[in-house]
């Protein structure tokens, strides 16, 4: 679990962000906040929390998409009031007895919480069964630059907010929610075998059905077209079947 960790203060730093991610930082005051940025066209750039330090808003993003995200960050910065620096704070998470100024994950109660300070690391839990069982993505595998946030979930884990303001994508997601039904999306899928993760997963006739992700406890996170979700779907030589 690699993770970095943006300061971002100044006068505007909380409305440059309001402007920007699609959960509404007035919640920041009620602890961790999930959220995540999108392109105009609404699709996923990169999921992180923020919380409140002092006068400052921490954000904790996945080191892989974090020198892309502060690029873009100060694409969008112009003139406002807003430094963004990187910051040696290390992030830790568990799901057993929470240690001084943990926060609780706000995507699912099971994810139990996440602490920052000197030390980081996983407390040994098993975070991919965790996700399995709730059908919650993770960056770079079931979320990529493909990704339509409502295909992925991130309204029922508690990343979006539908009464806040605009936001770069929002008029995309905001019409997908309101104006049509979702016919692709993240499912939990039953997995009899195993497959590599980014597996296609076929028909019967062997027409495109969607991909396989993580797999653990025998079930799976699928990408599924849902009209083609049906008995006798197969990962390579693992059978799928949707739950």
């Amino acid at each position: 679990m690699a993770r970095t960790i943006f300061e971002i203060t100044g006068g505007d730093a909380e409305p440059f962000l309001q402007g920007l991610v699609t959960n509404d930082l007035t919640k920041l005051d009620q602890g961790l906040l999930y959220t995540a940025m999108l392109t105009p066209q609404g699709k996923y750039l990169a999921d992180f929390f923020l919380l409140r330090h002092g006068d400052a808003i921490w954000l904790d993003v996945d080191t892989d998409l974090a020198q892309a995200l502060a690029k873009r960050l100060a694409m969008y910065k112009l003139r406002a009031d807003v430094d963004i620096s990187e910051i040696d704070i290390k992030v830790r998470r568990g799901t057993g007895t929470a240690p001084d100024g943990a926060l609780g994950d706000p995507r699912h109660p099971d994810l139990g919480w996440r602490a920052y300070g000197d030390e980081g690391g996983d407390d040994g839990s098993n975070f991919d069964l965790i996700r399995v069982a709730h059908c919650i993505p993770e960056t770079g595998i079931e979320l990529t630059p493909d990704t339509f946030i409502l295909e992925a979930g991130l309204d029922r884990l508690n990343g979006l907010d539908f009464k806040k303001g605009c936001y770069v994508g929002q008029e995309v997601t905001a019409r997908m929610k309101h104006k049509t039904e979702l016919r692709k999306g993240l499912a939990l899928v039953a997995v009899d075998g195993a497959a590599p993760v980014g597996t296609e997963i076929k028909t019967p006739e062997e027409k495109h059905a969607g991909t396989l992700y993580t797999q653990s406890g025998g079930r799976g996170i699928a990408y599924l077209r849902f009209d083609r979700a049906g008995p006798g779907l197969t990962a390579a030589e693992a059978r799928v079947s949707p739950l």
